[in-house]
């Protein structure tokens, strides 16, 4: 296995205990560089054939990039761009794709099945996974044999390099008396801790043969409000702890605070996650409160 990488959101740590596994290399590069991730690609595939790509690489961070959208531009966007030309010039057949649920944007009660439309993200991370999708979607009729697209709901879990569990950690390792939250504290989503994520896509990639296809993947539930995850990383962490709510119903610009994401075709595929939402927090909660020296 060949890992490629410019750790721009993670560490080399973090693949500490695959470093010396005779079958895995990791090669540190910066897939917004076309020319470069060209030869590699192709330099790679000349001594072993590449069967398929997991092309997981992106701004993770909606924030960073509604502050300065050139971040997803090289890094959600060109990622992804490039691996998809590489494929095509070194003839590698088989791309799965993590997308996300920002590229259905801000639709309200609507539930967000996979073929819901059109399509309107409200932040540039959202607007670039949905060009990402694009770019793969020509690719199948010019050169791919197969892309599963893999559309994300929030993931949880550790190593956390962002997200709500993380920034609450990190406000109460910083001030164990107080944690200001983002927004009223009404924003309620499902959440899947990385675990059953990554034995979902193992599951598709096992079982689905359509040429080109996209599936939610998710909880099977309403989700957990902010202000229920804030109390409770209180409770845990720092029980001293004051919460101070916003008074906005979005968390920052870009945030949808409210969905209801459909996972009803993964479901017919006979999956299912071992943890609903809550359980899943309660698990990440703990991972994240460890990871940063609360517990």
């Amino acid at each position: 296995m060949q890992a490629l990488d410019n750790f721009c959101r993670g560490s080399r740590a973090n693949l500490a205990e695959f470093a010396t596994h005779p079958r895995f290399t990791v090669h540190e590069i910066d897939l917004a560089d076309e020319g470069p991730v060209t030869e590699l690609v192709g330099r790679l595939h000349s001594q072993v054939p590449i069967d398929e790509v997991w092309h997981l690489a992106a701004n993770s961070d909606i924030p960073a990039g509604i502050a300065d959208p050139n971040v997803d531009l090289r890094d959600t966007f060109l990622t992804t761009f490039n691996v998809v030309n590489a494929m095509k010039v070194t003839g590698i057949p088989k791309i799965l794709f993590a997308s996300t649920s920002a590229i259905y944007g801000d639709l309200g009660a609507t539930v967000l099945q996979e073929d819901v439309g059109p399509l309107f993200p409200i932040s540039s991370y959202g607007a670039m996974k949905l060009a990402s999708e694009g770019v793969i979607s020509a690719a199948v009729e010019s050169s791919l044999q197969q892309a599963l697209i893999f559309r994300f709901p929030n993931v949880i879990g550790v190593p956390a390099t962002h997200g709500v569990l993380l920034d609450f950690a990190r406000k109460l390792r910083k001030d164990p008396m107080r944690l200001e939250v983002l927004g009223n504290g009404t924003q309620q989503k499902g959440y899947l801790h990385v675990s059953d994520l990554v034995d979902a896509m193992l599951h598709l990639r096992n079982s689905v043969t359509r040429k080109l296809d996209v599936f939610n993947i998710g909880a099977v539930d309403e989700g957990v409000s902010v202000r229920t995850i804030a109390e409770e990383m209180v409770a845990l962490a720092a029980p001293q702890a004051r919460l101070e709510f916003g008074t906005s119903s979005k968390g920052w610009v870009g945030d949808v605070p409210r969905f209801r994401y459909s996972v009803q075709k993964l479901l017919d595929t006979g999956w299912r996650p071992a943890m609903g939402s809550h359980l899943a927090m309660k698990r990440a909660m703990a991972e994240v409160a460890a990871q940063e020296g609360l517990l």
